[in-house]
C-alpha cells in the first residue's frame, strides 16, 4: 500500500531554477542581478532608493503627495500580482488614510501556489526593491507599521530578507523620520509554516496574528477590518517590486511597457515539459508563443499538449488556444483561464491528464484548512472520484459526478480554495473527456506507482 510519505514524495522540488539568464525582455525586477550583487550598495548602485527620495523631496525637488503617489501608480495600469489582479492604485485608494489609529501595510510573500517560484527569487536577490517599494506605498496611505509574511519553507529567504531590514535600517531608509523626514515607517518580517491556506490574504492575516491560518468571512475587508481589526493593505511581493519603478519612470512609462489595462513587465515561472524551466520577465502582452520560445520549446522535440498559464488553480488551456493568446490578463481570461500568479506548467503529448489531475486534487484536499463543509468534503470527493477513473474502477456515471461535486464547491466556500480546486476539473473535462472516458473500466498497472 502507498504511503503518505510516498505520495508526498511526488510534489517535492527538484533541481534550482533561478532568473540568471540573459532571454529576459526588457526586465525591470531582475535586471541587472547575478546572485550576489543583492545589498544595499548594489541596489543603490542600480538606481535603488531613488524612487523614496523622490517623494521624500531628498534630490532637489518638491517631493510628492500622497494623492500624486497614487495618482502616478493609478497611471501606471499596475495589477496586483499575486493572482487577481487587483488595480494596484485603486486598491491603495481605499485605505481610510484620515483614520485615527494604527494602519497596517502587509506584503504576502507566501509563495505556495503549485509551479510558481518568482517571489522567492525576489526576496533573495533583490530584496531591497520590496522594501523601497513598501515604504513608497506606506508613504501613499498614510501607514507607520508593515510586515512582510515569507513562506515558512524558504526559510533562507526570510533570513536574508531580515539582513536587508537591517541594511534599511543602518542607512535610514527604515524607522522614524526617514531620510530626516517627518515620515516614519517601520517594516517587519514574519514567517510562516507553509501553509498554502495562508496565501489567501484573511488566513495570512489570522496567522500573523499567532492564530490558526483560516480564513475570514468578508465582509468587512482588510482595509476597514485587517491585522489586529485595523485598516490594512495587503499586496504580493512582485507588486511591491513593480513600484520604484513607476516613480522613476512614472505610470505612463510603465502603462507603454505592457499593453492598455495591463501595465509594464510580469514574471513568469516556466515549468514542465520545457528545454529551460525558470523565471522570466516579459511585457504583458507578450504571445505565449515567444515565452515558450524564450523556455526552449516543448523537451526532446516532443508536441504541446496543454498549458496551466497561471498555477495550479487556473484552468488548463489546450496547446490550439494558447498558442493564439498574450500573455496578459485580459487574453487569458478571455480564453477561459486566468494569468493568477504566472505559473505557466508546460505539458507535453506524452501526459495524462488524468493523473495530472490527480495530482493536483490531491495538493488540494491535503492543504483544505477544513473550515467549510463543501471544500473539506469536497476536495476529498474530487481526489477519490479522480483516483478511481486513474486506477480503472471509476464508473460511466463518474465523469459527470465529478463535475457535479466540483460545481457545488464552487462557490460555496468561504476563500478561492474551493474554487482553485474546481477549476482545474471543470476545465480537464471540458477540453480533454474523452481521455477520463477511455480509462473507465480499463485496469491501470501503473496507477499503483503513481498513487
Amino acid at each position: 500500500m502507498t504511503t503518505a510519505a510516498q505520495v508526498l514524495s511526488q510534489f517535492q522540488a527538484v533541481g534550482v531554477e533561478t532568473c540568471f539568464h540573459d532571454r529576459h525582455i526588457t526586465p525591470q525586477i531582475y535586471a541587472d542581478l547575478n546572485g550576489s550583487n543583492w545589498s544595499i550598495k548594489d541596489y543603490e548602485a542600480r538606481g535603488g532608493y531613488q524612487a523614496l527620495r523622490t517623494i521624500l523631496g531628498k534630490d532637489g525637488g518638491e517631493g510628492l503627495s500622497q494623492d500624486q503617489v497614487v495618482a502616478t501608480v493609478k497611471e501606471s495600469g499596475l495589477r496586483g500580482r499575486g493572482g487577481a489582479g487587483f488595480p494596484t492604485g485603486l486598491k491603495w485608494s481605499f485605505m481610510p488614510r484620515q483614520f485615527p489609529g494604527q494602519k497596517y501595510l502587509v506584503c504576502n510573500s507566501d509563495e505556495g501556489e503549485p509551479g510558481t517560484c518568482k517571489d522567492r527569487d525576489i526576496l533573495m536577490y533583490n530584496p531591497h526593491i520590496v522594501i523601497e517599494g513598501m515604504i513608497i506605498a506606506a508613504y501613499a496611505m498614510g501607514i507607520t507599521v508593515g510586515y512582510n509574511y515569507i513562506h515558512g519553507e524558504i526559510f533562507q529567504v526570510y533570513e536574508r530578507f531580515e539582513a536587508a531590514l537591517e541594511e534599511a535600517r543602518a542607512a535610514g531608509y527604515l524607522g522614524d523620520n526617514i531620510l530626516g523626514s517627518s515620515f516614519s515607517f517601520q517594516l517587519h518580517a514574519h514567517h510562516g509554516f507553509g501553509a498554502y491556506i495562508c496565501g489567501e490574504e484573511t488566513a495570512l492575516l489570522e496567522s500573523l496574528e499567532g492564530k490558526k491560518g483560516q480564513p475570514r468571512f468578508k465582509p468587512p475587508f482588510p482595509a476597514s477590518f485587517g491585522l489586529y481589526g485595523k485598516p490594512t493593505t495587503i499586496n504580493n511581493t512582485e507588486t511591491f517590486a513593480a513600484v520604484p519603478w513607476i516613480i522613476r519612470n512614472g505610470g505612463p512609462a510603465y502603462l507603454a511597457c505592457g499593453k492598455p489595462n495591463n501595465g509594464g513587465t510580469k514574471i513568469f515561472s516556466v515549468s514542465g515539459d520545457v528545454e529551460r524551466p525558470g523565471n522570466y520577465e516579459i511585457p504583458l502582452g507578450t504571445p505565449f508563443a515567444k515565452l515558450l520560445e524564450l523556455a526552449g520549446g516543448v523537451r526532446k522535440g516532443r508536441q504541446l499538449k496543454a498549458v496551466i498559464p497561471g498555477g495550479s488553480s487556473s484552468p488548463v488551456l489546450p496547446a490550439s488556444i494558447i498558442m493564439e493568446c498574450t500573455m496578459d490578463y485580459d487574453s487569458i481570461a478571455k480564453a477561459g483561464s486566468m494569468l493568477g500568479s504566472g505559473a505557466v506548467i508546460v505539458m507535453d503529448d506524452s501526459r495524462c491528464m488524468v493523473e495530472s489531475l490527480k495530482r493536483l486534487s490531491y495538493f488540494y484536499m491535503h492543504e483544505s484548512c477544513g473550515q467549510c463543509t463543501p471544500c473539506r468534503e469536497g476536495t476529498g470527493w474530487l481526489w477519490r472520484l479522480v483516483d478511481r477513473i486513474h486506477r480503472g474502477e471509476g464508473r460511466p456515471a463518474d465523469m459527470d459526478l465529478l463535475d457535479n461535486v466540483a460545481s457545488n464547491i464552487m462557490g460555496r466556500t468561504i476563500c478561492a480554495l474551493g474554487d482553485a480546486a474546481a477549476m482545474p476539473v471543470r476545465a480537464m473535462l471540458k477540453h480533454y473527456r474523452p481521455e477520463f472516458a477511455a480509462m473507465i473500466g480499463k485496469p491501470n498497472p501503473q496507477a499503483a506507482t503513481s498513487a
